[in-house]
């Protein structure tokens, strides 16, 4: 009986701290999950971000930005990094240059 015992301890521990740790993966985010816009909606952002930066390249995109629901980079002529974030129906919400991206000088 105490071997039965101390296996259904040891189960019951094990589950536990299973679903323990599941708790805090979904509470914190459980990591980086962004991902590309495709479809329709890069069309979309890719024109309005465009337009809201008079031109260039986008560069890369992203769905669930923390900032916004999409933020859309794009490269100028300059050498410039301009991130643009949109809202669900493609209208700009606010735009940032992106500092890592500019080249500082000698």
């Amino acid at each position: 009986m105490k071997k039965r015992t101390k296996a259904v301890i040891v189960g019951a521990s094990a589950l536990a701290l299973a679903a323990g740790g599941a708790g805090v993966a979904v509470a914190t985010g459980g990591g980086d999950d962004s991902r590309p816009i495709t479809g329709k909606a890069l069309a979309e952002a890719s024109a309005a971000a465009l337009n809201a930066t008079g031109g260039g390249a986008v560069t890369e995109t992203e769905v669930g930005d923390e900032e916004s629901h999409y933020q859309v980079e794009v490269s100028k002529a300059d050498g410039s990094q301009v991130d643009v974030q949109l809202d669900r129906g493609f209208h700009t919400v606010g735009q940032s240059a992106d500092k890592e991206s500019q080249d500082p000088g000698p």
